[in-house]
């Protein structure tokens, strides 16, 4: 380092030094309302070797989510709370408005026994259910992994197929579209009706919408934060049939309104759904 950059690392010291006391003080004058930040190692993309995700701009990824190498994100998607997609050892892509629900886990494999490379691809408004564990393998647009399924190495999950919630599918198994595997092992158990197959469109749908809520959230500073909490204290605990009689109308803040396509119908068409 020559004599310009020593000097410009020393102001630079200086200026960081100014700023973290300037912070100190600020905190002291907050007193007991005051945010402290901690510094956490937590990274939510991350590269690895010469490898780093690309992730579409639509994209929500969770805070505590971890997406980390050789991961493609399509436009839509998301990627809930707890997620690790780790692409080290081999790629994964996923599509576009695919969910990947809390706690899910996908990695890869280098290759089988046979010297076969095992990718994991997920296609288009895929739902995969919290805690499940994806390896290796193929889930089609528009299928339905339920909460708790373990795919294990060279799955193929066909378009329209769904695999039930806690179910252990063993390596390179075929699920065909329009079908309903479930157990452990994973065998055939019937075949999807047609509202059941409109139905895992519309979860991928219904999380899209949702996802944009969370993300809004998360993107909220300290202060916006705090002014949202000071205004629901304000509103809660109102009797509407009380202010009628006063004549008394509350307008509910913008801020506290969520849009319409998140919140349930009042009057909606039960889509008949079996329990496993």
């Amino acid at each position: 380092m020559g004599t310009l950059g020593r000097v410009i690392y020393t102001v630079g010291n200086w200026i960081r030094g100014t700023g973290q006391a300037l912070d100190r003080v600020g905190s002291l004058l907050q007193g007991s309302h005051r945010l402290e930040e901690h510094l956490s190692r937590h990274r939510t993309l991350m590269n690895v070797f010469d490898k780093s995700p690309l992730v579409d701009k639509d994209v929500f990824v969770a805070p505590s989510a971890s997406v980390i190498g050789d991961v493609q994100i399509g436009k839509g998607s998301s990627i809930w709370y707890g997620c690790v997609l780790r692409g080290d050892v081999n790629n994964i892509s996923v599509g576009s408005g695919t969910n990947i629900q809390d706690n899910s886990l996908v990695h890869v494999a280098k290759t089988n026994l046979g010297g076969k490379e095992l990718p994991t691809t997920i296609g288009d408004n895929v739902t995969i259910g919290h805690s499940a564990v994806i390896h290796g393998c193929t889930v089609e647009d528009e299928s339905f992994v339920g909460m708790g399924a373990t795919l294990l190495d060279g799955v193929v999950v066909e378009k329209h197929a769904m695999v039930a919630a806690g179910s252990l599918v063993r390596e390179n198994t075929r699920i065909p579209s329009g079908e309903v595997w479930g157990g452990n092992p994973a065998k055939f158990m019937r075949k999807l009706t047609d509202e059941e197959m409109a139905y895992i469109s519309k979860s991928a749908e219904n999380y899209i919408n949702l996802a944009h809520i969370h993300a809004v959230e998360n993107s909220k500073s300290f202060e916006e934060i705090e002014v949202e909490r000071a205004l629901r204290r304000k509103y809660a605990r109102k009797d509407e049939d009380y202010d009628s009689m006063l004549g008394i109308v509350r307008e509910i803040p913008a801020e506290l309104i969520l849009p319409d396509n998140v919140l349930p119908e009042k009057t909606t068409t039960r889509v008949p759904t079996t329990h496993y």
